[in-house]
């Protein structure tokens, strides 16, 4: 009895797909059926143009605006995670070149600072055998002036007489 249920199952299944199917190629080519659709589509769009404008013209993201803000900060963080891991990486290769290398860094610092004090003690000694202070520059090196230009000597201011209307026709 299995066996013939599945199969009455089968076909029913198939024959109600079948219907169904026909049902539905048959409204979509009905014109009435297929404008009214196409009208609620349209609306649909006009419908979401003057929302979109709406909220932009209130300042509001819309849903895609969202959603690519939503895109760029999964970016941003995925970039940051291989940021963080190169650090990672970073940060343990630094702790081992640290412990294989000779000596650590305060026993080096502590030879760069005796270093350090025996050259500062080396200074003060060689300031001390050379003297107290330098010599004292000469008065007359103090103010070196460089020769200047000699100043041009004060002009004595001439008169000069007006030409006669007929002089000056000559002379041109």
């Amino acid at each position: 009895m299995s066996e013939g249920t599945e199969g009455l199952r089968d076909r029913l299944a198939r024959s109600s797909e079948d219907a169904i199917g026909k049902l539905a190629q048959d409204l979509l080519e009905n014109p009435l059926v297929s404008g009214a659709i196409t009208r609620a589509f349209s609306a649909r769009e006009r419908a979401v143009q003057a929302q979109e404008t709406a909220m932009g013209a209130l300042n509001l993201p819309s849903a895609a605006d969202l959603e690519r803000l939503t895109r760029r900060l999964r970016s941003v963080s995925q970039r940051l995670e291989g940021i963080e891991d190169g650090v990672d990486r970073l940060d343990s290769r630094l702790e081992r070149v640290a412990d294989a290398a000779p000596g650590s860094t305060d026993d080096k610092l502590a030879a760069v600072e005796a270093q350090l004090a025996r050259l500062t003690q080396e200074v003060a000694q060689l300031a001390g055998a050379v003297g107290q202070a330098p010599a004292p520059v000469p008065r007359e090196q103090e103010r070196l002036e460089v020769d200047a230009a000699p100043k041009p000597a004060p002009r004595k201011r001439t008169t000069t007489r007006k030409s006669t209307g007929s002089r000056a026709k000559s002379s041109s």
